[in-house]
């Protein structure tokens, strides 16, 4: 599929052949659900806890005795039916990460860019260098109709850029080894620069 390359002020810089094994195969969402659960497990930070019975401060002493009062026996003020008792199967620290295999994960990265692709949802900038300023950002972004983009871009992306766009809403930039499933699903557009496309077909050759 060719594509026509643009520039940021929306203008023209020939064209390029996109290749079929990654933007051109029939998406499989189930794949990229399961890659989008697997990021999103492991940005978890899993701080998350509570107090257990035994880690309750209090007496341990049995509150009345165990016959004779009338009321239901108790061992313990630290159980959780009380009111400053203990959390029973409450949540521990630990880790939600789990393994993926890297085939799974590169075909969800595919099934990803072909879908953009599918939905007419692709556009290939020359370079994003240049722009310093967040206004004039945002007149390009506006130029180029971008209201919700990742832009791609190679492996060392320009830091004038990252900081021109930093605070334009919906709009972001990362490296060809940093684009995932769930980022390209997130925005309307993908943006893919010349070098970005270069890093896209080393990655995933």
């Amino acid at each position: 599929m060719e594509y026509e390359i643009k520039t940021l002020d929306n203008g023209s810089a020939g064209k390029v052949t996109l290749p079929e094994e990654l933007f051109g195969i029939t998406p499989r969402n189930d794949i990229m659900a399961r890659v989008v659960h697997w990021q999103l497990a492991k940005r978890r930070a899993g701080t998350h806890r509570v107090k257990g019975m035994g880690e309750i401060s209090g007496t341990t002493k049995k509150p009345y005795r165990q016959k004779g009062t009338g009321s239901a026996r108790q061992g313990s003020l630290r159980a959780p039916q009380f009111r400053t008792g203990g959390v029973v199967h409450g949540p521990v620290v630990r880790d939600h990460g789990y393994d993926l295999p890297k085939k799974v994960r590169r075909l969800g990265l595919i099934s990803a860019l072909s879908q953009k692709a599918a939905e007419g949802k692709v556009v290939i900038l020359e370079a994003v260098a240049g722009v310093q300023k967040t206004r004039d950002a945002e007149a390009k972004m506006k130029a180029l109709g971008l209201t919700s983009a990742l832009i791609v871009d190679g492996a060392n992306p320009d830091a004038g850029f990252g900081r021109a766009i930093r605070n334009l809403h919906k709009i972001d930039v990362m490296p060809s080894i940093g684009a995932n499933v769930y980022d390209i699903l997130n925005h309307e557009v993908l943006v893919v620069t010349r070098a970005g496309l270069d890093g896209l077909k080393e990655r995933l050759a």
